[in-house]
């Protein structure tokens, strides 16, 4: 490898998230170069600013390619291709897409980084495990009450973590070059499955209850979310969430060559954290 491609950064998009530092902070622990792509970054990186993808991108050998607000949103795919093509325009010979399972803005995506001629590997994810302990349903658990317009539908929860291992071996290894790896825990659980892990794991009455759209939604906007946002977490938890990712798939396993972290594993780590509180 030469000196120019040995120095030349990967660029995390959405690199302070919940996936990007995970991703960053494993490159960086390896001794590589990492470039944050982020609003506050050193070289600012804006999917609504176009004129801040170049700078960016300038000099990068990879990109890890994480979506604000998510790939659901409409719109979505064009502007993830947009980028694509502008990455390879500019010499980026690796891209890795952060997608979702069974949104179809999402697939498009996909193809768009597919078409866009770099190599590419896709990690296509189900509902993060860390939205319970570092998103927006964090401040539920600590109330105690996870309320969602949500039925008993089984969903295979991904530890972030296991994101993050794939993401990086699909940035530096070239055995991953050309694959979509769906990435799921090893069981499904309903949300309210969820809550009774979190509250065994914490020691915290934490229970769940299934509310009408209609209530989730003017409870949203009473805590002054803007519409566009609104209408995304309707659509995840309304039409994502109807069962049609209620399976398990195999893509941890077939990336890394092991099992999934399971949820249980996950509870007890966070409620050992203390990021639940004090366990009783």
């Amino acid at each position: 490898m030469s000196s120019e491609i040995a120095n030349a950064p990967f660029l995390i998009l959405g690199g302070t998230g919940k996936t990007g530092r995970r991703v960053a902070g494993r490159l960086a622990a390896r001794g590589l170069p990492v470039r944050i792509g982020s609003r506050n970054a050193a070289r600012p990186f804006d999917w609504e600013d176009r004129s801040t993808w170049a700078t960016a991108l300038k000099g990068a050998r990879a990109v890890y390619i994480s979506y604000h607000p998510d790939l659901a949103a409409p719109g979505a795919a064009e502007i993830v291709g947009n980028f694509a093509r502008l990455a390879v325009g500019m010499g980026v010979k690796r891209l890795v897409l952060l997608s979702g399972r069974g949104e179809p803005e999402a697939q498009r995506a996909e193809q768009a980084v597919v078409a866009a001629g770099a190599d590419w590997t896709v990690l296509r994810c189900s509902w993060f495990m860390q939205n319970f302990s570092e998103s927006f349903l964090l401040d539920a658990v600590l109330s105690g009450e996870i309320a969602l317009p949500v039925g008993a539908v089984g969903e295979p929860f991904v530890d972030a973590d296991d994101i993050a291992d794939a993401a990086v071996a699909a940035l530096i290894d070239d055995r991953h070059i050309g694959q979509l790896y769906e990435l799921t825990g090893p069981r499904l659980l309903s949300f309210s499955d969820a809550a009774a892990e979190i509250a065994a794991a914490s020691g915290r009455d934490v229970r769940f209850i299934e509310i009408m759209p209609a209530d989730f939604e003017a409870g949203l906007a009473a805590a002054g979310l803007p519409e566009d946002l609104i209408a995304l977490l309707l659509v995840l938890f309304t039409e994502v969430l109807d069962g049609r990712n209620a399976h398990v798939a195999g893509g941890v396993e077939r990336a890394l060559g092991r099992p999934a972290r399971d949820f249980s594993d996950f509870a007890r780590t966070v409620a050992a954290s203390g990021a639940w509180g004090d366990t009783k």
